[in-house]
């Protein structure tokens, strides 16, 4: 395969920038759709979270495959190429592996060693192959990705100093409201993120927990899981103000919370000190809210610098050699996948001669007896093996180097291999879509 990824992250570009290409899933199957559209993309997954917009894609070519990509990305967020590009990063083949790897441990997230983006890499990946989008190539190697995530929880002690947004965001609060057992915390929006909020607050002990969504089912579903309470959406003002903390994540593509509702609310407080987080992309809360009297408010950004000390840990350092290792045994494999073909094609060729003069052999010695006949098939066919299995070894251990192109190209020509042959041996096999991305 020729990975190649196209996008932005909290790495590379504001949360401002990020709001604005932010793929919600269907956006991201249009813009998968837009991407295979063109001639050079076979293969197209989209990875959108609140801290990265990525596309994945199997490209015939580098150059006509990100113009695909790019024109896809521009099309379906109509944001101009022109603002895109000092935020754009692109990586291709070996580089492209180790970013996806490296993306499933939790190391590119704001939040180092986070475990959720394994779920959020998951559905990007269901939701790919219930499109058809995906085939054989990154469905293998988002798998393998996702194995990688696993072995990195499972193996690693990165669980010990991973810190979430959310517990990042209640740390800040404790230093704004105070200890939380006495405050009263809000969720805005009972969706993934919300869900996370609420059951973090709920591990730190917080007095009162409050629950709203603008759907009432799933708000009243959540509260009643946690033990906590649950109010209707038009009761909003009125959660604000009981609110210590208020921690908004809908998914919603316009602001929830402005600037005149916290200022209510505020009033009604008698200037007790607040804090306000901002969980989502696009944001749920107006940055004017910020300069409302006794209010603080934080967002992904400020999370981000809370935990940016967190990559400095030696626990990480054990996961990122992890990921190394990962890569190059994966690359490894792609290598030695590439020339197989031309392998196959061989013995496929000398099992034609063979059989040829075996049976040439036949008509010229009828009176042989079976035992004979056998001895001599089992004869020809050892000599046979012996003389391929030199160049069949060699030709692996060069492919595992990165070698293997010229020496697979001057065996198809040395044997005069038909490139019909190669193709046919090359065609994949079709994974399953019904193991780990399915799950």
């Amino acid at each position: 395969m020729s990975l190649l990824v196209l996008g932005l992250s909290h790495h590379s570009a504001p949360i401002e920038v990020l709001e604005r290409v932010a793929a919600d899933d269907a956006a991201a199957v249009a813009f998968e759709r837009r991407a295979l559209a063109g001639e050079h993309v076979g293969e197209a997954m989209v990875l959108s979270t609140c801290n990265r917009t990525e596309v994945y894609a199997d490209a015939a070519t580098f150059h006509g495959g990100l113009t695909d990509l790019t024109t896809a990305l521009t099309d379906v967020t109509s944001v101009p190429l022109t603002q895109l590009q000092p935020y754009l990063y692109v990586h291709y083949e070996e580089r492209g592996v180790a970013h996806t790897f490296t993306v499933a441990a939790g190391l590119d997230s704001m939040a180092i060693g986070e475990a959720q983006i394994l779920g959020q890499l998951r559905r990007a990946l269901r939701r790919a192959q219930e499109q058809g989008h995906v085939g054989p190539q990154l469905n293998g190697l988002v798998q393998r990705a996702l194995r990688v995530g696993k072995r990195v929880h499972a193996e690693t002690a990165i669980d010990t100093v991973s810190h979430s947004l959310v517990d990042a965001a209640l740390d800040r609060a404790e230093t704004v409201v105070g200890p939380l057992g006495a405050r009263t915390v809000l969720v805005v929006g009972a969706g993934g993120m919300g869900a996370l909020a609420a059951t973090a607050a709920v591990r730190r002990g917080v007095g009162r927990l409050l629950i709203t969504n603008r759907g009432a089912e799933r708000a009243a579903t959540l509260a009643t899981r946690l033990g906590a309470e649950w109010l209707t959406w038009t009761a909003l003002g009125e959660a604000l103000a009981a609110a210590d903390v208020v921690l908004s994540s809908t998914g919603a593509s316009g602001l929830v919370i402005g600037k005149a509702a916290v200022e209510a609310a505020a009033g009604q407080r008698g200037g007790t000190p607040q804090l306000f987080v901002d969980l989502a992309v696009p944001r749920d809360i107006a940055p004017e809210v910020a300069t409302v009297p006794s209010v603080t408010l934080a967002g992904l950004g400020d999370l981000a610098t809370d935990l940016s000390a967190t990559g400095e840990a030696p626990e990480v350092r054990e996961v990122a050699d992890l990921v190394t290792a990962e890569v190059a045994e994966f690359v490894a494999a792609q290598l030695v996948s590439a020339v197989a073909p031309t392998v196959s094609a061989l013995r496929a060729r000398a099992n034609e001669v063979v059989d040829a003069e075996l049976t040439r052999l036949a008509r010229r010695t009828p009176g042989l007896a079976a035992t004979d006949r056998a001895e001599v098939e089992q004869a020809v066919r050892r000599v046979v093996d012996k003389l391929l299995h030199a160049p069949t070894v060699r030709v692996k251990e060069l492919a595992e180097r990165g070698d293997g192109g010229d020496y697979a190209r001057a065996l198809s020509e040395l044997f005069d291999l038909d490139p019909r042959d190669v193709s046919l041996v090359s065609a994949p096999v079709p994974v399953p879509f019904g193991t780990e991305g399915s799950r």
